[in-house]
């Protein structure tokens, strides 16, 4: 037997000390106060966390249902494109229930103040129809009117209180008591509006009021984007029917172009073109011949048809569209035949044409022709049709003056070609001709080439007698610049010289008698006529000083001295050509060539010496200095000259 310790034994003795607690019962059993408070106060948040759990959850459930009803609106958007009726309607049906409206309308403008139901919710047929007469125009006394007015959403908690409304007799029609009107606003422009009713006295809340803005503003995406679609829809139908037409056209011009002389198989491809693209039944073209106009392309005709007319042709009147073209000289539409009292065409009632046009074919003013088509309907032509058909008929026209013109150009190169036969040899002769007046040309003067080409005749070429005035200038060390330059320097600067006074020479009518290297001698009054020519062999003489100063200039800053001197002297010598067969000059033979040619020597650099013969004929114009008397080589007396210092006009 185990022994207990004394400690576990104090343990022992405590324990079964204690005294048990006496039992109560439930009726008598005391609650703290401080665990009442309490449990009042947890009660108090649950039933706060409740309340707010709710209002959370409702609200969560009103935002689920709106993006419901957004996605659904988008989905129908995306779905019904082209049935903006359908998507108006689910716009008007979401937004009236989402806001507890009991009806509903949405309304698009229509122009000159009118709007329209665009799409309804619970309105009877009658209520939409009494409102259509109905103009809505900025002001307060109805709802449609305050939102054009402030542009924004606009409500009437009562329309029977509020004293501006007009309305009442339609809204008591109706059926409602407080409306709401949002506007369908577009780039800052009104639209329409998004309406909704209520029966009784129930304003909307600035929530739902929003709600219904959002659907507002849906149902403008939806018209918007119909609109946008139906105009991408009708330009692409334009564009379309413009390419096909486009396409005919070039097709018919290619016709055109390929058949020049076809004419008939460019009529048919006009003519079945034409009717085919305006949506016709049947087309003839009429070509005029003389008073009347006969068919001479047909497209989709019956034989019956091409028959008759063929054997019928017209005559200006009234009783056929051709005839009425012809007469009038203008397009002619007629909608419905039957209906024309004029029309008396035989074929009318077996052939059954009800719509008909006419577009007449101009050359200029010149009626040619009627381009016809026909329908067995009446179905006017549009305007585009009409334009078409004009289009096909000039070319038609462009197609007849072609084979005309083409014709004509046939007989008129029989024509040249049996007039070329009859001046075969006189070519012949012309041609010999030209190429002797083309040698004459590469070793005469200018001047005298042109007038022996323009006279037709080379008695310019024998000799004869006549006063002339004989310029010489020559360049000075240009002898020694030759020993000491290159040839190419040397060519380049006689290519430099010679341009220079190349064109002063033809200025002043001068002819040049002969050029050799650096020595030039020009001629005045022959063949040419000159009326003072010592007057123009000064004048161009100062011009040539000018030009060739300026090129002295030059080639003295390249290491070249050169310069340049004038002799002129006037009297009779004799010209004429001189030479042999294949190489020939016109030269002036005389005692005033070798006068020129010896001043020109004596003349310094710069110095343009005249003889006193010359003088006589410039002194009045020009201003001189006497340089002496010089003994020129083969003249027997010492001969006075003259430096021009400067032309001197005087009035």
């Amino acid at each position: 037997m185990k022994r207990r310790s004394k400690a576990g034994g104090e343990q022992l003795k405590g324990r079964r000390r204690k005294a048990p607690r006496p039992k109560r019962s439930n009726a008598t059993k005391a609650v703290p106060r401080s665990n009442s408070s309490a449990t009042t106060a947890k009660k108090t948040e649950v039933a706060r966390l409740t309340g707010e759990n709710n209002g959370l959850l409702s609200e969560l459930r009103e935002c689920l249902q709106q993006g419901t009803a957004t996605a659904e609106v988008l989905s129908i958007i995306s779905r019904s494109t082209f049935d903006l009726s359908k998507v108006l309607n689910t716009v008007l049906e979401l937004g009236a229930r989402l806001s507890n409206a009991d009806k509903g309308v949405i309304l698009r403008a229509a122009g000159n103040a009118s709007y329209y139901a665009a799409a309804t919710n619970r309105h009877t047929p009658e209520f939409i129809e009494s409102q259509k007469g109905i103009l809505f125009e900025p002001g307060r006394s109805g709802v449609v009117g305050r939102v054009l007015l402030e542009g924004k959403s606009v409500q009437v908690a009562d329309v029977f209180d509020d004293p501006e409304y007009a309305y009442r007799e339609f809204a008591r029609h109706g059926g409602f008591r407080t409306i709401l009107g949002v506007p369908l606003v577009r780039e800052g422009s009104p639209i329409g509006l998004f309406v909704l009713h209520r029966a009784v006295v129930r304003p909307f809340t600035d929530k739902q009021i929003k709600l219904v803005e959002t659907f507002a503003d849906q149902a403008v995406i939806a018209i918007e984007n119909a609109r946008l679609l139906n105009e991408l829809r009708q330009r692409t139908t334009e564009l379309s029917e413009a390419l096909e037409q486009q396409t005919a056209t070039a097709d018919v011009l290619k016709v055109i172009s390929r058949s020049q002389f076809d004419l008939q198989l460019v009529l048919d491809n006009l003519i079945q073109t034409a009717t085919s693209l305006c949506g016709a039944k049947r087309g003839v073209i009429f070509r005029r011949d003389g008073d009347l106009y006969r068919a001479v392309a047909f497209y989709n005709a019956t034989p019956e048809l091409i028959e008759f007319v063929r054997s019928h042709p017209i005559v200006p009147g009234r009783h056929t569209i051709t005839a009425r073209v012809a007469l009038e000289r203008r397009v002619i539409h007629v909608a419905d035949l039957q209906e024309d009292a004029e029309y008396a065409y035989a074929l009318r009632d077996t052939e059954h044409i009800r719509t008909e046009l006419g577009v007449p074919m101009f050359r200029g003013d010149d009626l040619v022709g009627v381009f016809i088509l026909y329908k067995l309907k009446v179905e006017p032509f549009s305007e585009k049709q009409i334009e078409l058909v004009t289009t096909f008929a000039d070319q038609a026209v462009i197609a007849i003056e072609n084979v005309r013109l083409l014709n004509e150009l046939r007989e008129r190169t029989e024509e040249v070609e049996k007039l070329n036969q009859h001046l075969e040899h006189r070519v012949a002769d012309q041609v010999g001709e030209i190429e002797r007046m083309g040698r004459l040309r590469r070793f005469l003067p200018p001047q005298v080439a042109d007038l022996i080409v323009a006279s037709g005749s080379e008695k310019q070429l024998e000799s004869h007698r006549r006063e002339i005035t004989a310029l010489f200038c020559d360049l000075r060390g240009f002898t020694g610049f030759t020993e000491s330059a290159d040839a190419e320097d040397v060519m380049a600067l006689l290519r430099d010289y010679h341009a220079a006074i190349g064109e002063i020479i033809i200025k002043y009518n001068g002819t040049l008698e002969r050029y050799a290297g650096d020595g030039v001698m020009v001629v005045f009054n022959d063949p040419v006529p000159v009326e003072n020519p010592a007057l123009q062999a000064v004048l161009m003489a100062l011009e040539l000083r000018n030009a060739l100063g300026a090129l002295t200039d030059t080639w003295s800053r390249l290491g070249h001295e050169i310069g340049f001197g004038i002799g002129i002297a006037h009297g009779f010598a004799t010209l004429g050509t001189i030479g042999f067969e294949g190489r020939f000059d016109y030269a002036a033979i005389g005692t005033v060539s070798n006068v020129a040619s010896r001043l020109c020597d004596e003349a310094k650099p710069g110095q343009i010496l005249i003889s006193p013969r010359v003088l006589m004929k410039v002194e009045h114009a020009v201003k001189v200095e006497p340089v002496g008397e010089f003994e020129l080589k083969g003249i027997r007396r010492p001969l006075s000259a003259y430096n021009v210092v400067a032309a001197q006009m005087k009035s």
